[in-house]
């Protein structure tokens, strides 16, 4: 039978893997160790800050390293900004700068008030074309959302062409009455619809008759986009929180609820009505853990505590006795009682 390999291969191979093994060895000792305390130094050089910071205006798009350490920034900060507009990224409302990384939200709540967004970067900044100079944007004024046209929203560089005759589009055929509605726009970006904001007046809704307003309780999606105030998303947020609750048992608990603003709130309540009597309440002595933290008004803390009483005890009687057992406070209490009621082991229940 036929050798795999000659002698001489052999040979060499015995002398190679010795020195192969000697050169790794040599390469793990000369190799300097990691200085921890040097490492600590230089995080620390990084995020070291002037002793003196003087607040000024400033445009994040063209401040520069030694601006951005004087206004307070460490070099870590600084640096990272720097990184940010290196690759292309543009500010162009003041609330870009908390995207940052590396500028948390203290930094940009100290740094906001002395944000200058140039008018060269505000908004939407116009295609450049070789040898054609561009018009600088339109300062932007109120406008009326139902019929304003894309020459004007071109104009003031808020979109392109082709989206502002996109959005005029969108805007005739499903019609615009709200911030809500105008950011579901598709060629919208928030921070457009953040930059339009305040200048933006939208048509007024016709409100529902106060003689037949919406129950809260029963009302479907439709009967709830159909109150004055009230947009889409808001519609299934409102249906969510009754779900988990278990009914409304007033109107006033719409406030609990993001999206229903103050300016919109008072509108609402004249529309809608609330029927308590169709809450769903929850059998506090025997439901299971998942049915009682689901609704909003038992934390998880109070769930623990109330779980932990409740195999030790057996249950309650009235909500009285969940505040002498320390699981609530009497606020708390009187929030959560119309939801509550109380099983007794023989199958009967005390409201």
């Amino acid at each position: 039978m036929a050798r795999l390999f000659s002698e001489r291969e052999i040979r060499a191979v015995a002398v190679f893997l010795p020195l192969a093994g000697l050169l790794v060895a040599a390469l793990v000792l000369v190799r300097p160790k990691a200085d921890p305390e040097a490492a600590r130094r230089a995080e620390a050089a990084m995020e070291e800050r002037r002793d003196s910071v003087e607040l000024h205006p400033f445009d994040p798009n063209t401040a520069d390293f030694e601006e951005l350490l004087g206004l307070g920034l460490s070099k870590y900060e600084a640096v990272s900004l720097l990184k940010f507009r290196a690759a292309g990224k543009v500010f162009r409302i003041p609330e870009d700068v908390a995207l940052c990384y590396g500028i948390g939200d203290s930094l940009y709540r100290r740094l906001a008030p002395w944000i200058r967004i140039g008018r060269r970067y505000a908004i939407a900044p116009r295609t450049y074309r070789p040898g054609r100079i561009l018009p600088e944007p339109l300062a932007p004024s109120p406008f009326r959302i139902d019929t304003v046209s894309a020459r004007y929203l071109r104009a003031i560089g808020a979109l392109s062409k082709r989206q502002a005759e996109a959005f005029v589009r969108w805007r005739d055929l499903s019609g615009i009455r709200d911030m809500e509605e105008l950011r579901a726009c598709y060629v919208v970006s928030d921070s457009v619809a953040a930059a339009l904001e305040p200048y933006v007046i939208f048509p007024e809704r016709q409100p529902r008759p106060i003689d037949r307003p919406v129950e809260l309780n029963t009302a479907d999606s439709a009967a709830l986009r159909s109150v004055t105030g009230i947009g889409e998303k808001t519609v299934m947020r409102i249906i969510r929180y009754r779900e988990r609750l278990g009914g409304f048992r007033s109107a006033e608990q719409l406030a609990e609820i993001p999206g229903v603003t103050e300016s919109n709130y008072e509108k609402i309540l004249k529309q809608i009505s609330c029927d308590s009597c169709r809450i769903r309440k929850i059998d506090i002595n025997f439901a299971d853990p998942k049915t009682l933290g689901r609704h909003p008004y038992i934390a998880p803390r109070t769930l623990r505590k109330l779980l932990k009483v409740r195999q030790l005890k057996g249950g309650w009687s009235t909500a009285e006795e969940l505040i002498e057992d320390d699981i609530l406070t009497r606020e708390e209490a009187a929030r959560l009682a119309p939801y509550l009621e109380f099983g007794s082991p023989g199958g009967t229940t005390d409201e």
